[in-house]
């Protein structure tokens, strides 16, 4: 659907009091990428799980696997290491001062953590909002946690969905600022705002994670010191 014929017949409606029944529609509407219709739905909500084993379609740092399956006892973790001075670069998505869109992560995935689920059966379509609940440690008093989501199609293209990122110290509120115990592992719920997507039969869901994307995001030293007011990192794992 053009754009302009949702516009123009609000602009007649208000600027021209022109009686076409515009507000007799529906108050929102919404796009789903990756099919051309517009549609709500009713909301179901799904919890996907992070996993060990090796999904076959990423190359990244561990290539985990996702599924709806919640793990069954204790996993290996998995870890990398974010160097303050060697930052994971923004590719797309939701920007404004850098180029967006749907820029494939693929070239960014090799820096990450990636966990990414079988290619699907049939059609899941999520609309709504996204959150991440992370259980994860550093060895440094401060860090970041990025989490995305991308869509991935059949030839590799990682799109990006949708992707959010918490500082450390604010894992409780943002008023209240608390450093970390170094090796201590702790629950970050991180915010990855609103999405309407469907991912389509053939198509695999991944999550991404990793502690920077920048220039999206400002990114952070790990010392734990006063933001802005430091100019030299320490590499945290």
């Amino acid at each position: 659907m053009n754009i302009n014929d949702l516009r123009l017949p609000w602009f007649d409606h208000w600027a021209k009091d022109a009686e076409i029944g515009v507000m007799d529609e529906p108050p929102v509407r919404i796009f789903v990428m990756g099919r051309e219709d517009w549609i709500i739905p009713g909301t179901q909500h799904t919890n996907f799980y992070l996993h060990g084993g090796t999904s076959g379609s990423a190359n990244s740092l561990n290539d985990g696997t996702l599924s709806t399956v919640p793990p069954h006892g204790a996993e290996n973790p998995a870890s990398y290491t974010y160097d303050p001075a060697n930052l994971v670069p923004s590719r797309g998505g939701n920007t404004q001062t850098i180029p967006n869109g749907a820029f494939s992560q693929r070239d960014v995935e090799v820096r990450c953590l990636t966990f990414t689920s079988e290619p699907l059966t049939e059609e899941i379509e999520a609309t709504g909002h996204v959150s991440a609940v992370l259980y994860a440690a550093s060895s440094a008093l401060d860090t970041d946690w990025v989490v995305r989501v991308t869509d991935v199609h059949p030839d590799g293209h990682s799109r990006p969905i949708a992707d959010g990122i918490l500082r450390a110290r604010y894992r409780d509120f943002f008023e209240k600022r608390t450093l970390l115990s170094p090796g201590q592992i702790y629950k970050y719920d991180i915010d990855l705002w609103a999405t309407s997507n469907a991912f389509l039969q053939g198509h695999r869901i991944r999550v991404t994670i990793t502690s920077s994307c920048f220039p999206r995001f400002d990114s952070t030293l790990n010392t734990g010191g006063p933001i802005h007011k430091e100019a030299v990192g320490q590499v945290a794992i």
